[in-house]
């Protein structure tokens, strides 16, 4: 009796284990067959959305970057234009619709706070965003030779660079090394910012120093007549590392 058992028992474990191949294929194949979206439990395909359009005035570029931010702030991040198709498809020519000049802080990267990718901006950044020929060649490159519509100025909260420089203006002191360039690029920022009590002179300092900065390319030679035109903006805006929120201060676009 006990040899008769064996092979039943078998049969039965045998029959039951093609069966379940049987049922494993065939859902492995209907999935095939669906969307695509799921390779592996738990775990899902996530394709850069396709590359929209590029803003072709001043005002949509402004609007690109201004939703991006806001995805930014909202944790609702796209990440555009990062995958091997966007490297492909930009390896052989660029035209970003944005220029951001902006300091060198680890923690404010305009493609991330803005959400763009691969082509879509030129990105300056110097220590407090401090301005030099090179700097403003940099600048114009982007609107002179490939029509970008918009040029950003971006500073942000507790800039390290702009603490000190002022700290060091304000007590009569030199910065070591080329820091001291830093503070001499600065200077007029400071003057301003001296000529009134604030309740945080750093900060105010911050907005000082970018509004001339912005005001200063747009009374450029060679990028004043673009602005004249409409062809481009420059824009003045400031960072909070607080909330991930750019906050326009002067030269926004209108639609």
């Amino acid at each position: 009796m006990g040899s008769a058992k064996t092979p039943q028992r078998r049969a039965i474990l045998t029959g039951g284990l093609a069966a379940t191949a049987a049922m494993l294929t065939a859902c492995s194949s209907a999935s095939g067959t669906n969307t695509g979206k799921t390779s592996a439990v738990g775990a899902t395909n996530s394709a850069s959305p396709e590359p929209a359009a590029r803003p072709d005035s001043p005002w949509a570029a402004f609007a690109r970057l201004m939703d991006g931010n806001k995805r930014w702030v909202d944790g609702k991040l796209q990440h555009p234009d990062r995958d091997p198709k966007r490297r492909e498809f930009v390896a052989q020519e660029q035209k970003p619709y944005g220029v951001i000049l902006s300091c060198i802080d680890s923690r404010v990267p305009p493609e991330l706070i803005f959400d763009t990718g691969l082509g879509d901006l030129f990105v300056m950044r110097t220590g407090g965003q401090a301005v030099g020929p090179v700097v403003t060649g940099s600048v114009e490159y982007g609107p002179m030779t490939s029509g970008t519509p918009l040029i950003v100025v971006l500073g942000h909260q507790r800039c390290g660079a702009v603490k000190a420089a002022y700290e060091a203006m304000r007590d009569g002191k030199k910065l070591p090394g080329n820091l001291q360039s830093i503070a001499d690029a600065l200077r007029p920022a400071y003057r301003e910012t001296a000529k009134q009590q604030h309740t945080d002179p750093v900060d105010a300092m911050v907005r000082i120093h970018i509004d001339q900065t912005a005001a200063g390319l747009r009374g450029n030679k060679d990028l004043a007549p673009l602005v004249k035109k409409g062809d481009l903006a420059v824009v003045s805006a400031y960072y909070s590392l607080d909330t991930g929120r750019v906050e326009v201060l002067t030269g926004a676009p209108s639609a």
